[in-house]
């Protein structure tokens, strides 16, 4: 159950940011520590993202001080600092309900507030958005209007936030970038970028210089247009010669400010005043600690960026204790199995977009250094550096959070599947996942990867099966192959069998059954054997099969289904549009059966966040609805026979 918490003394009277207001430069700072010390008491005792908030506490408080917010517009990349956004912002006394079901949201959604400008989950979208909303502004005439976007390191590594960057450069709108530097994604920031933020951050003639230049350009600024175009280029003369390279920001027509400390939230608030009165697209380069006022996330940031519940004294992250050993994640299984294969056939290589330890891939990035990568948030560069890989021979298993793959579609079909290139993408995270919400869960993969042709598509049911199909994934010329498989524990402890080859298309029947049949794919199927053996004891009797593909689809396992079944069920953790179910359903139609087909699976709406069963009961296809709709449906006929 949720837990609510005391704020400090200045906290407990900030409803919104015009409470804020209200407080001296002086008292911010006692906010600050008040907020941190807030996000520490809930999360470590309620779940959710930590490091990331705690590193922009100064930041947010800052923001919230100086912006008009709502009418000015404050924009968060990825969502996951924006803990203290969300508690200055009418959020406080829900906050304990963050991220549990039916509670408030885990990152800024613009249904639950005003405050919350755009709705965020996946990376690096807040510069294109921001700068929607300047050009929109100043289309308006809202001259007045301020424009803000809160994008990590990490983040800007991303293709969409160059593109938005390069056309800000040329619009004269009122945009400012903050670039929230503290050298971490979820894991260790990666690439040329990191290196040139680096040489910023730590040349010292040009921070001395920088100290100055901002507050002497505002004054200019005041004298006339003339007088600040010459300061202009004198200032981009002299960082260019300090840096010794151009300053990227500038040359893509940035104001360049910075780098400054992000924990100093009175240096801040000064900064962020001026910038109001710069005309133009700007950048603020602020240099943060992720984790920041709690040593041991400052320590291991990637380990605390959502360690769970955990003593906030101590510092022990609580973990369930069980008498019996557990079944493994299906990201440890990937991990662990990948680097078995590699290890047999030197082809094989790993790729992921800044999810090492989220995947498991860090595992076989220490085992075999020359043959992972971390290609940092850029999920298009990863399918076509993986397409580049495979022209030459090589087999590169590429991993990718089902819900992010989405932003990689393009390069599947042209840079992978016309090409018929053997690139393994095993989507993690597949179907619903938990307590990210709707912008983390892996509703259609099952649905757009079925449409390509040459393209294989693919879901384990249990982790045994996990290690099969990649096994078989890597034979020689089998083309594009995808795998997916869910969030969290798998169901077998014994899992580290040896590996065999699955023929491709080839499904299995799980228990015979006379009644009806149930057809599921996937790790979701697990719910149908709690379903099947329960609905045993009282009386039920359905038949069970894994169709392990969905495409290529088993046409005699289905042409034996349908000549023996009037009545199917479809299950499947994914969208029931385009899913497995209309496969059925297409292949029941090509072959004139005339079945009834009931398809289970996510709806055709957006699921909120929660725990996966809670989600599963929701959308009606945990094991207990299974088995209702499978009582329903036996019994419906048992009437209609009765009746003739």
């Amino acid at each position: 159950m949720a837990m609510q918490v005391p704020a400090g003394n200045l906290l407990q009277d900030i409803y919104y940011p015009s409470d804020l207001k209200k407080l001296t430069e002086d008292q911010l700072e006692q906010v600050c520590q008040e907020l941190r010390q807030y996000i520490i008491d809930i999360v470590s005792v309620n779940g959710g993202h930590f490091a990331a908030s705690l590193g922009v506490v100064e930041l947010t408080v800052a923001l919230q001080y100086i912006l008009n917010t709502p009418y000015d517009q404050l924009v968060w990349d990825v969502g996951h600092q924006a803990y203290g956004h969300k508690i200055l912002t009418g959020r406080r006394d829900q906050f304990h309900t963050n991220r549990l079901y039916k509670g408030i949201s885990g990152f800024p959604k613009r249904s639950e507030s005003i405050y919350d400008a755009f709705g965020v989950g996946h990376s690096s979208t807040s510069i294109s958005v921001a700068l929607g909303m300047a050009v929109a502004s100043q289309y308006k005439g809202e001259t007045d209007r301020q424009h803000v976007a809160v994008i990590g390191d990490g983040a800007m590594t991303a293709g969409i936030a160059f593109e938005a960057l390069n056309h800000a450069g040329i619009e004269n709108s009122n945009l400012l970038v903050i670039l929230n530097d503290n050298n971490m994604a979820i894991d260790p920031n990666v690439g040329a970028l990191k290196e040139y933020l680096t040489d910023i951050t730590t040349s010292k003639p040009y921070n001395r210089f920088r100290d100055d230049i901002a507050h002497v350009l505002n004054k200019l600024s005041a004298i006339g247009p003339d007088a600040f175009k010459i300061a202009k280029k004198i200032e981009k003369s002299i960082k260019g010669t300090l840096l010794k390279r151009s300053n990227f920001f500038e040359a893509l027509q940035f104001r360049y400010f910075g780098p400054i400390d992000g924990h100093d939230v009175k240096h801040l608030v000064k900064v962020l005043n001026d910038l109001r009165d710069i005309p133009g697209p700007k950048l603020l380069h602020c240099v943060t600690t992720k984790g920041k006022g709690y040593a041991l996330a400052e320590k291991d940031q990637t380990k605390w960026h959502a360690p769970g519940l955990f003593d906030k004294i101590t510092g022990e992250i609580k973990k369930t204790k069980h008498e019996k050993p557990q079944p493994p994640k299906y990201q440890d299984v990937f991990g662990h199995t990948i680097i078995e294969l590699a290890e047999q056939n030197p082809k094989i290589m790993g790729i992921t977009p800044a999810m090492p330890s989220g995947c498991s891939l860090n595992l076989m990035m220490k085992a075999m250094p020359n043959r992972a990568f971390d290609v940092g948030i850029a999920e298009q560069h990863a399918v076509t550096f993986s397409a580049g890989l495979a022209t030459q021979g090589l087999i590169p298993f590429c991993n990718i959070y089902s819900s992010f793959m989405q932003r990689a579609y393009d390069q599947v079909i042209h840079d992978v599947a016309i090409q018929k290139l053997n690139v393994v993408f095993c989507l993690d995270r597949a179907g619903i996942a938990g307590a990210d919400g709707p912008t983390h869960h892996g509703a259609y993969d099952l649905a757009y990867m079925r449409c390509i042709p040459n393209m294989i598509v693919s879901a384990p049911m249990n982790e045994e099966e996990l290690r099969n199909l990649m096994y078989t994934a890597q034979q020689d010329d089998m083309g594009p192959f995808s795998i997916r498989y869910p969030r969290g524990n798998g169901v077998m402890v014994d899992w580290q069998r040896p590996m065999k080859a699955i023929p491709v298309g080839k499904g299995r029947k799980i228990c015979d059954g006379e009644e009806l049949a149930i057809l599921s794919i996937g790790a979701i199927g697990n719910e149908v054997v709690k379903a099947t053996t329960a609905l045993n004891a009282e009386g039920y009797n359905p038949a069970h099969y894994d169709l392990r593909f969905v495409k290529p689809l088993d046409e005699a396992l289905l042409h034996d289904v349908f000549s023996k079944f009037n009545k199917v069920i479809t299950v499947e953790d994914g969208c029931i549009e385009g899913g497995m179910g209309s496969a059925v359903l297409e292949f029941m139609a090509d072959n004139n059966y005339h079945s009834q087909v009931i398809r289970m699976g996510i709806p055709d709406r957006y699921i909120e966040h929660g725990e996966q069963p809670e989600l599963w009961a929701e959308a009606g296809y945990d094991a207990n609805s299974i088995a209702e709709k499978v009582k329903s449906v036996v019994e419906k006929r048992n009437t209609h026979t009765i009746a003739s």
